[in-house]
């Protein structure tokens, strides 16, 4: 299964990114192979709307999950629509997640935000 993780890298060693719409990249990994993309997110620069459009950019990576510390209601209605679980992220590495994530250790995000409007970090 593919999985999208935000990430402060480009590595599977890389801490897992505070924010979903503005982080710059998400990790793409494969949990069956380990093997893994780096998907640059061009919303992270954007006026508004980067939640959305970041969501949008794992739809259309492919990823079934998406493990993250926030996520707001309008990314969260994304990535619902394309039947893409949300699970809540813990403190680590993108390795670290891939690893809980095998083990059935994260759980399904239940607290959805109302979004950072007008520009603010996520």
């Amino acid at each position: 299964m593919k999985i999208a993780i935000p990430s402060e890298g480009k590595e599977l060693g890389s801490a897992v990114c505070q924010s979903f719409g503005r982080t710059i990249y998400f990790i793409l990994v494969d949990t069956d192979t380990q093997n893994f993309t780096v998907l640059d997110n061009e919303a992270a620069a954007a006026q508004g709307g980067a939640g959305i459009k970041a969501a949008q950019t794992i739809v259309d990576s492919g990823a079934k999950a998406v493990v993250t510390f926030h996520c707001g209601e309008n990314a969260a209605n994304v990535l619902k629509a394309a039947n893409i679980k949300i699970l809540k992220a813990v403190h680590g590495t993108v390795g670290e997640i891939v690893k809980k994530f095998k083990n059935g250790e994260l759980s399904e995000m239940t607290e959805i935000h109302a979004g950072y409007h007008g520009g603010g970090s996520q």
